[in-house]
């Protein structure tokens, strides 16, 4: 069994390679080939007062030939993270490895599959919810798949400092904003936050939009109001029992906002011939992040260090 480092975690993941791993397994699991473990929890507190937790989820990927887990510890907000890979084939373990730089580009990884998927081919304004490690890996993902020419961001703080680095960065236009004028102007609008209430009015969102929330997987905390996800006409999740579980926006939904046969699977629809919508109708993406994820790259790294 290796031991993979960060180090050589970040030595050769890249967002095309992790996207491509995560598509791949996804449309397996939309086939019904694998089986995914929910998350588990465990919570206490330290002697000194800290809060402590303990995370594990996981996933069954047969055609890979691969099975695991990503265990994570939780003290005080901050966050480690580790996965076992194991073979399918013998059961033996192959990898244990250092897991926070991938955890942190398999979130936008993820949502680049579903942008890919779901995004109008002409969308041009991106708008991204938050200022934070994830707001900048989401820019990195999705800024290369459709033709953006505007990003609106929107913060409580950096905002304009993310927009000035964006527009350095990948020679684009790129403003701090206000909620509203977020969600109003945007083709596709990414929520990257720790928000427990809904960040802005979903009456505002444009007609034929779509928009990724990815910033919570509590039941508590929800980033879309029941406005959106009303005027959805879908709702896409990675695995109904995660969201309507640990999402927010599924928890605390009013009776009826949701109908059940508006909400698809991200491997189900990717599996199936593509489903028209019509030009004018929004999507919406709902992310908790699930084990598939993690073992789907996870699996990538491994071979990509084997060669």
């Amino acid at each position: 069994m290796q031991v993979i480092s960060e180090e050589q975690v970040a030595s050769v993941l890249t967002l095309p390679a992790a996207s491509a791993a995560l598509r791949e397994a996804f449309v397996q699991f939309g086939q019904g080939q694998g089986a995914v473990l929910a998350r588990g929890r465990a919570a206490a507190n330290s002697p000194d007062g800290a809060a402590l937790m303990v995370s594990a989820m996981g996933a069954v990927l047969p055609q890979m030939g691969v099975l695991g887990t990503k265990v994570y510890s939780t003290r005080n907000g901050q966050f480690q993270f580790v996965i076992n890979l194991f073979s399918s084939e013998t059961g033996l373990p192959l990898a244990c490895i250092e897991a926070n730089e991938l955890t942190r580009l398999r979130t936008a990884a993820t949502t680049a599959v579903a942008v890919e998927a779901l995004a109008r081919p002409d969308a041009k304004v991106l708008a991204i919810f938050g200022a934070g490690t994830q707001a900048r890996a989401h820019a990195e993902a999705l800024l290369p798949l459709r033709p953006f020419q505007r990003v609106l961001v929107c913060a409580r703080s950096g905002a304009s400092e993310l927009a000035a680095e964006l527009a350095e960065r990948f020679e684009v236009s790129a403003v701090a904003v206000d909620a509203a004028s977020a969600a109003a102007q945007a083709d596709v609008i990414v929520t990257c936050t720790r928000a427990s209430e809904p960040l802005f009015d979903g009456a505002l969102v444009r007609p034929g939009a779509l928009v990724a929330a990815v910033g919570s997987s509590k039941p508590a905390a929800r980033e879309l109001d029941d406005a959106l996800l009303a005027r959805a006409a879908l709702l896409v999740v990675e695995w109904k029992p995660a969201a309507t579980g640990e999402a927010g926006e599924f928890c605390r939904a009013a009776p009826g906002v949701i109908a059940p046969e508006r909400v698809v699977e991200l491997g189900a629809l990717l599996a199936e011939p593509p489903r028209s919508v019509g030009a004018d109708a929004i999507v919406v993406y709902k992310s908790v992040g699930i084990g598939l994820e993690d073992v789907a790259i996870a699996h990538q790294v491994y071979q990509a260090l084997q060669a």
